[in-house]
């Protein structure tokens, strides 16, 4: 069920999502239409109608532990994205929790993921390393698959603290794991942020070699990236 729900999103695009969730909830029973509401709540908070998402999710008594974790996450994740992460936070926890009982191990790593979100900052490296932690312990391959999204959040967790050469291990670990899992798009943002913390290490030549290579691919493909062109100016 998760890769189905996976497949209709398009974080792009959180209006079309939506109504592809709504119409998989509307064709589908339970525990699928509960579980594809949630996702609609989410879609709701991308576009920052958080009333409506809450809505949606009050309207829901699932019965199943999936959508139950769903439930507790995106409740989570509107309250965090609406300001309110002293409040999202014990969600998380409960989500996460939850989730580990049930072995829904993606669902575990990203209710973690989330917690390092919204913990106090002296303990926010903790959480992103546990959440790590756990997802390269998971069996399931879509929940080991958040190791890259972690180490990601672990280098602009080092880069925020002026931790330059730590981030830049942390991206470049971050950029393996988007080279084993094979997502082209995401693969260039992770070079992206390799050359970017090279940058700030004084490491011009090799940033800049990195950020003509993303600018000539992306060329070829006929897309643009204004940050990539950002970063050329910066680099000279």
């Amino acid at each position: 069920m998760s890769t189905v729900l996976r497949t209709l999103w398009d974080f792009d695009d959180p209006a079309g999502s939506e109504q592809r969730f709504r119409a998989l909830a509307e064709e589908s029973d339970e525990p699928v239409a509960s579980r594809a509401l949630t996702q609609v709540a989410r879609a709701l908070g991308l576009q920052e109608k958080y009333a409506d998402g809450h809505a949606v999710l009050d309207g829901l008594s699932p019965t199943d532990a999936d959508a139950r974790v769903r439930v507790a996450l995106e409740r989570g994740r509107l309250l965090r994205s609406s300001g309110d992460g002293g409040a999202a936070l014990p969600l998380f926890h409960e989500a996460a929790a939850e989730a580990r009982t049930a072995g829904l191990e993606e669902l575990e790593v990203d209710a973690l993921h989330m917690v390092a979100l919204v913990v106090d900052p002296a303990d926010r490296m903790a959480a992103h390393e546990a959440a790590l932690e756990r997802a390269r312990s998971a069996s399931d391959p879509a929940a080991r698959d958040w190791d890259a999204s972690l180490l990601n959040n672990i280098g602009m967790a080092h880069a925020d603290a002026g931790e330059h050469a730590a981030a830049l291990v942390a991206f470049e670990d971050a950029l393996e794991a988007r080279r084993r899992i094979g997502d082209v798009s995401r693969m260039r943002v992770a070079r992206w942020m390799v050359a970017w913390s090279l940058r700030h290490l004084g490491r011009v030549e090799e940033a800049r070699a990195m950020q003509r290579a993303l600018k000539a691919e992306l060329e070829a493909a006929g897309e643009h990236d204004p940050y990539v062109d950002e970063e050329l100016g910066l680099l000279g």
